[in-house]
């Protein structure tokens, strides 16, 4: 079994030669006749994977409760613009924008709403999730066409869909990895002529085993940099959250998902998702060379528990049946849970800030592990 875009890349290889992993991730997701967000519909159970805001209303509240914190503790200023990149299908924001309402009316008044967002499809699923917040909702195709001000910027599960490059050690030393066409015509890694600056690799290359995989992501360097520009020019607080690793290593990540399963990167193009993990260290080397602050970079059960996450889940149950209280005690679970695989660990959570300022949870959650913290704090449901 093929896909059109199988078929389309192998073309362009037969024509070209071999195609960079940067150039094969790209085709993937966003060719314009068969890309993955062109044709298919890739959020909750009917698609290939369900992202924490369509888990539970919780985590848009969370994130809602940590904007209107560092709007706070940034002065409370007048002219404010609050942005989600990659908004999905605009449930995050929903759940943001009815605790900033709840929490602070003056924001919710003040503020005017973006959402960046390139897909014409999903921008109609959004408009609808968002319609009791009328004209105050904005789109724009790009980062760089957002309107001056002071910024308040989420980003969840964006980083790991931009492009990484990939290097394989070979007997020759790192080599560029790249996709071609086996004896089979199939396509399959192999490794190409281009290498890497030395200084990039976290050790040295003779001492890692032939075969050793690792990744670079020039792409969500760029965008980071975009992000800090605008946050020293206007001020401003940024979360980021997405799966990855605190510490730049070696490794391969890139994987491709499909009916909610993991599939092997190069069996489905243009069906699957293909993602991988976020080098968070690098995006906070970033910001840190750029001269923002660094507010923290924590697991994500570390940062939902420290914003309230446990509270808020009792006082949702509440009163409620015993069905209802079991379905949000395993929401809770699958947000904050710790333990391999578990998403309370797998994701991280960066927030960097222009001017420094103090922001919770990250002053209280420092110094213990998502393990520990939910192993303390889940009684409390």
């Amino acid at each position: 079994m093929t896909t059109p875009l199988a078929e389309k890349i192998k073309t362009l290889i037969r024509t070209n030669g071999p195609i960079s992993v940067t150039d094969y991730f790209s085709l993937c997701l966003a060719d314009p006749e068969h890309g993955y967000y062109r044709v298919r519909e890739p959020f909750g159970k009917a698609g290939d994977f369900t992202t924490a805001p369509e888990i539970s209303q919780l985590f848009g509240e969370m994130i809602g409760i940590f904007l209107v914190h560092a709007w706070q503790q940034h002065g409370t200023p007048e002219k404010t613009v609050i942005v989600e990149i990659g908004p999905g299908r605009g449930t995050m924001m929903s759940d943001v924008l009815r605790v900033v309402r709840r929490l602070s009316p003056e924001l919710y008044a003040a503020a005017s709403v973006h959402l960046v967002e390139t897909s014409d499809r999903l921008r109609k699923v959004q408009a609808e999730t968002l319609v009791a917040h009328g004209e105050k909702v904005e789109w724009h195709a790009s980062f760089e066409t957002l309107p001056e001000g002071f910024l308040l910027l989420a980003a969840n599960e964006l980083f790991d869909a931009i492009p990484i490059r990939q290097f394989v050690r070979t007997p020759q030393g790192f080599r560029e990895r790249m996709v071609g066409l086996d004896a089979a015509d199939q396509l399959a890694f192999a490794a190409g002529v281009a290498g890497i600056d030395p200084a990039l690799l976290p050790a040295p290359a003779q001492a890692v085993a032939e075969g050793t995989i690792f990744e670079i992501a020039p792409a969500r360097d760029a965008v980071m940099a975009a992000l800090c520009e605008r946050l020293k020019i206007g001020g401003g607080t940024a979360v980021i959250i997405d799966y990855g690793y605190l510490a730049t290593n070696y490794g391969d990540t890139l994987q491709a998902l499909l009916d909610h399963q993991y599939d092997p990167p190069l069996a489905n193009p243009g069906r699957a998702d293909l993602t991988s993990h976020v080098d968070f260290e690098q995006l906070a080397r970033r910001a840190k060379s750029d001269g923002l602050q660094i507010n923290g970079l924590v697991h994500q059960g570390d940062f939902l528990i420290g914003l309230g996450l446990l509270e808020r889940a009792a006082a949702l149950g509440r009163d409620k049946d015993e069905a209802t209280q079991e379905g949000i005690r395993q929401d809770v679970e699958r947000l904050a849970g710790s333990g391999e695989g578990k998403m309370g660990e797998l994701f991280k959570v960066l927030a960097v800030s222009s001017p420094p300022i103090a922001l919770p949870p990250f002053r209280k959650t420092q110094g213990m592990s998502a393990r520990a913290r939910w192993t303390t704090a889940r009684s409390c449901l």
